[in-house]
Parts: structure tokens; C-alpha cells; sequence
């Protein structure tokens, strides 16, 4: 039975470091510096539920321009579990981006559950990993993007993702303990990606390109920048067979599954360019 105490309200900076604690218990191995970049994203997009002066529910709802959102980091603490505080900030969140087309990277097992609350498959993400030796590879048309104008690189993002999303790609490029690389031909950016050191190992996200041999060209680069000891992961839509393929090609193996799904009809974005997910937390 829900405690009439229970309140929900808009986290603070410091309360999205819960979410993080939270994420990490959950093995969902987050990057040690997200808590910055998805602030950055929308300001007020975690809810936290309190029990009392106890913190015992999270999720995450942000909101992209006017039309999108997306829900992750939808946590209720184990002891807590069971009693409806998750369906009290579940609703919650769907309430906070009320009007738009949400998305969500959800477990498997949830799937039914989020049909019930009027989301639609997509199509399934595929985490990988693997180990690289540490052997440098270096290509001349290969450039770090803090060297790069940032609105050629947001221009570059823009097409990947239903909405503007600005603040937070500046901030995610330019994260500590994170690199950012991408590609120059003509004149023009024509793929990019990003590296950064998570509690495990390292993430690669987004890895986007123009085609399969950029893309490769990118993961490589980015790759040799983790430690050899620690894995790298790679999240692949599977709708691009490319994608799972390079993964593959490098002996990374499959460790985790997502469904995405949206409340609305799938926003019209170039999978066959997306070698590698940004989030399943924020998209």
C-alpha cells in the first residue's frame, strides 16, 4: 500500500547522482561523468520520490524541444519494490512529457508492461564486448572535435535524433576522461564518435557515419584509447545489420538486449548510419 508520505518532485543536480549510485547497483554500468552531461540535457528532467526524508524511486523524463521526450533510469529501490511506489513515478514521468512522442530503451522482459502504457516496438539494441590490445591506430583524416567549430559537429548530430539536442552533445563531447573523434573529407564531417570511461571499462556512443568504413575507421580509433585491461562496449541497433557486423568482426560478443520503443509512430532518423547508440538512458 502506497504511504500517503510518499512525494515526488523534480531532482536536483545532486539527486541525479542518485540515479547514477542507483544505475551502478543495477549493473547497468553508468559513465563515471553522465550525472554532468544528462543535467545538461534538461535541467529538470529526473523525477525523485521520497519516502519521508527517504529517497526511494527515480526516473528519468527529459524533454527534447516540443515534441520529444524520453524515459529512463525508472529505478525504485529493492526494499521498496512491489508496494506501487514504481507505478506512482512511472506515471509520474509519463505525465511530465505528456503531449510529445516518448521513447524508451527498456529490458526485454518489460516489454508488455510498457505495451500496456501505450509504447510500440521499434526494434531491439544489442550491447557488445570486447577487448582491444592497445595498439595505436592512427589516421591523418581522423581529428579530435574539440578541435572542430562545435556547430559543425551539432549540425553533423542533428539528422540522428528526432529533436535538438545541443547542450547536451556540447556537453558529452567535451566530458573528462572522454574522447571525441571524428572524420573530415572535402571540407565536410562525414562520422563521429565518443569514448568515455565508465565504473566498467568504456563506452563507445554515438558512433555515427556516413557508411560502414568510416564507422570502422572511427571504433578503431576510439578503441585504442581504452585501457587494454578493461572492455569496451558498443550498444548496436540491430536494424543495421553493418553495425552488428563490425561488432562481431572484433570479437565482441553480445552481453545485454534493449527494446526500443515510442508512443508514436518511430521518428524518421537514419539507422543505417548509427553504428552505435548515444544512451539508453537519455536517447
Amino acid at each position: 500500500m502506497i504511504n500517503n508520505n510518499f512525494t515526488i518532485k523534480v531532482a536536483t543536480r545532486e539527486e541525479i547522482n542518485i540515479a547514477i549510485e542507483w544505475a551502478a547497483d543495477e549493473g547497468w554500468n553508468p559513465g563515471c561523468h553522465d550525472a554532468d552531461c544528462y543535467y545538461s540535457a534538461d535541467p529538470n528532467g529526473f523525477l525523485i520520490g521520497y519516502l519521508g526524508n527517504k529517497p526511494i524511486a527515480i526516473i528519468s523524463a527529459i524533454k527534447y524541444g516540443n515534441s520529444f521526450g524520453f524515459l529512463g533510469f525508472y529505478i525504485v529501490a529493492p526494499a521498496y519494490r512491489g508496494m506501487g511506489y514504481g507505478w506512482k513515478i512511472w506515471s509520474a514521468g509519463l505525465k511530465h512529457l505528456e503531449g510529445r512522442n516518448i521513447g524508451l530503451d527498456g529490458v526485454v522482459a518489460q516489454q508488455e508492461n510498457y505495451k500496456k502504457s501505450g509504447f510500440k516496438l521499434a526494434y531491439r539494441n544489442i550491447r557488445y564486448e570486447g577487448f582491444f590490445s592497445g595498439q595505436t591506430f592512427e589516421r591523418s583524416e581522423i581529428i579530435n572535435l574539440q578541435n572542430l567549430p562545435f556547430e559543425m559537429i551539432n549540425s553533423y548530430d542533428q539528422p540522428f535524433f528526432p529533436a535538438n539536442r545541443s547542450a547536451f552533445i556540447e556537453s558529452w563531447i567535451n566530458q573528462p576522461q572522454g574522447t571525441a573523434l571524428g572524420i573530415i573529407r572535402d571540407g565536410n564531417l562525414v562520422g563521429y564518435g565518443v569514448i568515455r570511461q565508465c565504473l566498467s571499462g568504456n563506452k563507445i556512443g554515438p558512433l555515427f557515419a556516413d557508411n560502414t568504413e568510416l564507422a570502422e575507421l572511427i571504433f578503431l580509433s576510439l578503441s585504442t584509447k581504452a585501457n587494454p585491461k578493461e572492455p569496451v562496449y558498443l550498444d548496436t541497433p540491430t536494424v543495421n545489420q553493418a553495425a552488428v557486423s563490425l561488432a562481431e568482426r572484433y570479437n565482441m560478443k553480445a552481453v545485454f538486449e534493449t527494446a526500443r520503443m515510442y508512443t508514436d509512430n518511430p521518428p524518421d532518423i537514419p539507422l543505417h548510419r548509427i553504428f552505435g547508440v548515444t544512451s539508453f538512458e537519455i536517447g
